[in-house]
């Protein structure tokens, strides 16, 4: 799937938001529309937020190094009032270490700092999402204790540079109660699931927008 890259500004005064990731911010296997980022827009503009449309730099697959050499490719331009960085499982699921995560995740961190005109405070740092709890990931024990290991990277590296953090994970494992949050493929979260972080992301997006 390609990376989704669509803006609607009205005039040069509309905040934008960039969102940064993979396949939790692109939305595998939901609609368009009910990505968490997309779903963020909307009830930013239900609170009065004249929001451009999220510029989404995401694909399925992608690792640490892949989104950093997707934004080596294609700079996003100018500067963005928001921006959201959700990235890691892929590193994870291909059986890299926390360790090897670190230092990637903060030049990318780093790098959405920048985007956001080197002010750490319109920055969010999304955790990672369990996907043991899925049909797909069942039965593998590991993928839980991995997941915080990765989340303890990410936030610890976010609260030193002065990102914000909202911690997805705890209701992500709500889908071993609830399969209407995981999507049809078994694996990926429903626009169910998504619109929960919305809930989550929402206070402190609109904060920051109207800072």
């Amino acid at each position: 799937m390609p990376e989704h890259n669509s803006q609607n500004i009205t005039n040069t005064n509309t905040p934008r938001y960039l969102a940064l990731g993979d396949s939790y911010t692109i939305g595998e296997s939901v609609h368009a529309h009910e990505c968490f980022p997309s779903q963020l827009v909307e009830e930013l503009r239900a609170r009065g937020i004249a929001v451009a449309d999220a510029v989404i730099v995401a694909r399925t697959g992608w690792t640490t190094d892949e989104l950093w050499n997707a934004l080596e490719l294609r700079e996003p331009q100018g500067t963005y009032e928001l921006v959201t960085l959700l990235i890691g499982v892929n590193n994870q699921y291909r059986g890299r270490s926390a360790d090897a995560y670190r230092p990637e995740f903060v030049k990318l961190l780093e790098r959405a700092i920048r985007y956001a005109g080197n002010d750490a405070s319109r920055v969010i740092v999304v955790s990672i999402p369990d996907w043991g709890v899925t049909p797909f990931g069942r039965g593998r024990k590991q993928v839980g204790p991995e997941i915080d290991a990765f989340n303890a990277v990410n936030r610890a590296e976010a609260l030193r540079l002065g990102a914000h953090y909202v911690d997805i994970t705890p209701m992500s494992r709500e889908a071993l109660r609830d399969a209407a949050l995981i999507a049809n493929d078994g694996l990926h979260p429903s626009g169910k699931m998504y619109a929960a972080w919305v809930e989550m992301l929402l206070p402190l997006a609109e904060k920051i927008l109207r800072t």
